[in-house]
């Protein structure tokens, strides 16, 4: 999945007024008609994540053309405008200005290039001392746009923790989303989302030490949890030390963004069908002496994931109260 790509956007030119006389009878003046308008360029939010790949090997977007002017007052069409579908969630910037603009809801039309003005035919210069005028206008080119798109998702509940943590199991479980899983270390290449009733959830791909300052794939999977407006923080019942792996994705946030720590934080302990009752109670007593209050889950225990689902109708609730 692209999810940070500079392209170039150029809208269409307007077209060229047109010399021309009355077909039948000089006398009866010019009939240059004028140039058609250039497309414009319009960027529109969809909720596919996938949306910006299109820019994967063509990083350049052009509108049509508008037509030139034609004879016996004919105008030129104009140009078709472009409409670019990027994710909901996306940062466009131009490069030259540094001006941003966001686009946050599906649907939502943003005019991002406009489309040359159409020339005028000699038509238009016409007076009453030039009966027979040779002058006709230019079109103007459209406009030019080097422009960085950068997708942060938009999401009500972002999954966080070190790789293999169970946070792709977790949202298949809960929105049947369908992410890849393995049971080994790796760290999910892709962002997915999944749906909980009103709730859209993230499964942010693994970050590991030292991500903030670029290390893997870093600030890449970073800047996703920024639009996450609650957290679940997911650490694994195998960790041989749960309270360093929750401080290091909490170093790491503060690192990116000293405001991403004051999201709300739900904490999870995850796969605790996989360790015995003595070492998960012990694994959560280290928790607690550290002032982290985790709840134990497993995707195969139903009476866990109601713990999980409870916390999801209070974020529902949480929601429309706001």
């Amino acid at each position: 999945m692209i999810d940070d790509v500079k392209i170039k956007i150029i809208a269409g030119h307007g077209g060229r007024g047109a010399v021309a006389f009355n077909k039948t009878k000089m006398n009866l003046g010019p009939a240059g008609a004028n140039g058609g308008r250039g497309g414009s360029i319009y960027f529109e939010g969809v909720s596919n994540i996938d949306a910006l790949n299109q820019f994967h090997f063509k990083k350049r977007a052009e509108a049509e053309n508008g037509e030139n002017g034609k004879t016996q007052f004919n105008d030129g069409k104009s140009g078709k405008d472009l409409i670019v579908k990027v994710p909901v969630g996306t940062v466009v910037t131009d490069l030259n200005t540094g001006q941003s603009v966001e686009i946050i809801a599906i649907g939502e039309k943003l005019l991002l290039a406009r489309g040359g003005r159409g020339g005028k035919g000699n038509l238009n210069f016409r007076s009453s001392t030039n009966q027979s005028p040779t002058e006709f206008g230019p079109g103007q080119p459209g406009e030019k746009r080097d422009l960085r798109l950068e997708l942060k998702l938009i999401a009500d509940i972002g999954l966080i923790g070190l790789p293999n943590v169970g946070k792709s199991s977790l949202l298949n479980t809960l929105t049947n989303a369908k992410s890849r899983v393995a049971n080994y270390p790796f760290t999910t290449l892709n962002p997915s989302l999944g749906v909980y009733y009103e709730l859209i959830l993230a499964d942010i791909p693994g970050l590991i030490e030292g991500a903030s300052a670029g290390k893997g794939l870093g600030i890449k999977f970073l800047r996703h949890v920024e639009r996450t407006k609650t957290l679940f923080h997911l650490i694994s019942s195998e960790s041989q030390d749960p309270v360093k792996d929750y401080k290091i994705i909490r170093n790491e946030l503060g690192a990116y963004n000293k405001e991403l720590l004051d999201k709300q934080e739900y904490v999870f302990l995850c796969k605790s069908d996989l360790v015995d009752k003595t070492e998960l109670k012990k694994k959560l007593g280290q928790l607690k002496k550290a002032k982290i209050i985790a709840v134990p889950i497993s995707i195969i225990d139903d009476e866990s994931m109601e713990k999980v689902k409870e916390i999801l109708r209070k974020i529902i609730k949480q929601k429309y109260q706001n």
